[in-house]
């Protein structure tokens, strides 16, 4: 395998560059490890979903399958360039993915900005290609939405937390990857809800002690 440095690793790759992938998708347990629910769709009717990345996907995931309203979630990559990239493919940055978390809830229980509040809470969205002591594209902060209403909202919201931030004495800026979302890959079985099989394994969640200030 090659060997890629870190200021490889802190670069989006072209098209050209990335690794090829392959057609096959990773084999996954049917259903989620604590939530019980089905890991694919089809989902529940009327449910909607969003992708976010804040880091290592772990304890992402461990955040989000915790808040009311939630119904499914699930690890894997996306916002990049390689079909049903491996692990330790996305590692090497060739991949152009992040770590993401899929988030399917009810709307009726929950709202889209209750769950983007968690986003901007519970991580550092002003570390580019960064998050803590985990460098590289795969670590950068992103929301990844399924429509044109949701992408406004979570626009909206990244100008209401930094105006949070500002007022709150951080000088540095917002980051956040913000866009359509593109095609979800499942990560392996192995990190699917990986904080419920090894409670003590690493979370590296930390975010900047400013809350949200959530209006609905």
């Amino acid at each position: 395998m090659a060997i890629f440095n870190l200021s490889e690793k802190l670069m989006m790759p072209t098209a050209e560059q990335a690794l090829p992938g392959r057609v096959q998708a990773m084999p996954l347990a049917a259903s989620h490890h604590v939530l019980a629910s089905s890991l694919h769709a089809p989902f529940a009717a009327g449910s909607k979903k969003l992708l976010l990345g804040m880091g290592c996907f772990w304890g992402v995931e461990r955040k989000l399958w915790q808040q009311a309203g939630v119904l499914v979630t699930a690890v894997g990559y996306s916002a990049g360039l390689t079909a049903n990239a491996t692990y330790d493919e996305v590692c090497t940055g060739m991949t152009g993915h992040n770590e993401v978390v899929l988030v399917v809830y009810d709307p009726e229980q929950t709202s889209l900005e209750a769950l983007l509040a968690v986003f901007w809470q519970s991580h550092n969205p002003t570390q580019g290609m960064r998050q803590g002591n985990d460098s590289g594209t795969q670590y950068r902060s992103g929301l990844y939405l399924y429509s044109e209403a949701d992408l406004a909202l979570a626009e909206a919201t990244a100008v209401s937390y930094a105006n949070c931030l500002q007022q709150a004495g951080v000088a540095a800026a917002i980051t956040t990857e913000i866009m359509p979302a593109t095609e979800f890959y499942y990560a392996e079985e192995y990190h699917q809800q990986y904080l419920a099989k090894n409670p003590a394994g690493y979370c590296g969640l930390a975010g900047l002690g400013v809350d949200y200030p959530i209006t609905t």
